[in-house]
């Protein structure tokens, strides 16, 4: 958040009683006044400290991905956040990438959610999107997400900053992952100077684009055209996602940036499509997050592409030890 000085010293008083009111709050569940609920099943947490995006989705897909691909049984709990009807664009990302092999828990209540999906079918892991702050669920492993390419130095807490949680927090995570670390030169070699501490890096990777309303096939940045592009998205943080574009070698004629979670309508994507004729655009590129907020929409002029994108979590090796450790001592718990 970038306000005026103005306002922004008009909003730290209440940043002072904001922050009081978290590390009760944190205080509280440490000394047991307030009690945490257990799932049978371990829970293992993907959190961050700031509003705007850190890469939790992407970084959910992949940790569900590996334990599917170790065979275990996988649930995602999530608020579904600024969603309607049980689901958000978030959650139908997942679930589009997922393709039904992981079940769903979406609401306020993931405990309740927990147990729900408990009681259909069997579950090993339980994957809490956005759970760092969800205090009332307990969790078997906390993983903190910070973006390396937006710094906090500074920052404040909500309403005046960016910050869920005063930078101490950081305290209560068993894993923190820098995302984004291809956009900072720099924090490979930072992070490897933190080997004692639990602290891992993660970069974005394109896996490919599709085009939008021709189902799942995936063509290479070289098969879509030269372009130039016209990139649009409603994002935490949109300029990751034009930095992503440049690195990927998709040169961009013209932007447009929407609100976070933003449900795009027929006027939007005719604006979208006259700027990209202005622009002299032969084609569209957004998100998976954002394909999901055009749901129904047809552009039948410009074609549109979607960037599908996975992490890369390095040393790779070293955190799927940490997981593989946890679910041993989760097993030795309950025998």
């Amino acid at each position: 958040m970038n306000f005026h000085p103005f306002l922004g010293a008009l909003l730290w008083p209440l940043s002072l009683l904001y922050g009081v009111i978290v590390r009760a709050r944190v205080w509280m569940y440490q000394k047991g006044w307030l009690k945490q609920k257990r799932l049978k099943a371990t829970v293992i947490s993907v959190g961050n400290l700031t509003v705007g995006g850190t890469g939790k989705t992407p970084m959910v897909i992949w940790l569900a991905e590996k334990l599917l691909a170790e065979g275990k049984r996988v649930a995602i709990l999530s608020r579904g956040y600024r969603g309607a009807g049980g689901s958000s664009d978030e959650i139908e990302l997942m679930k589009f990438r997922l393709q039904g092999r992981v079940a769903f828990g979406v609401g306020k209540g993931r405990f309740a959610e927990g147990q729900r999906v408990e009681a259909q079918q069997p579950v090993d892991i339980f994957l809490l999107d956005d759970g760092f702050q969800h205090l009332q669920l307990a969790r078997d492993l906390d993983i903190l997400l910070i973006d390396a390419s937006r710094s906090m130095q500074d920052e404040c807490l909500l309403p005046a900053g960016r910050l869920r949680e005063p930078l101490s927090a950081m305290s209560r995570a068993n894993v923190v992952i820098f995302t984004r670390t291809e956009a900072v030169p720099g924090t490979l070699e930072a992070i490897e100077r933190l080997s004692q501490f639990p602290v891992f890096a993660a970069s974005t990777r394109l896996l490919g684009l599709r085009l939008y309303g021709s189902g799942i096939q995936l063509q290479s940045a070289e098969e879509i055209g030269a372009g130039p592009f016209f990139a649009f998205c409603g994002l935490g943080n949109p300029d990751a996602f034009f930095r992503d574009l440049q690195t990927w070698g998709l040169p961009v004629s013209g932007r447009a940036v929407f609100a976070d979670h933003y449900r795009y309508t027929e006027r939007d994507v005719l604006a979208i499509t006259q700027a990209a004729k202005k622009a002299g655009a032969n084609a569209l590129v957004t998100t998976e997050k954002d394909a999901q907020n055009l749901s129904g929409l047809k552009l039948e002029e410009t074609p549109l592409y979607i960037s599908v994108i996975d992490l890369v979590v390095s040393p790779e090796a070293d955190f799927c030890n940490i997981l593989e450790r946890l679910l041993a001592a989760r097993i030795g718990a309950a025998a």
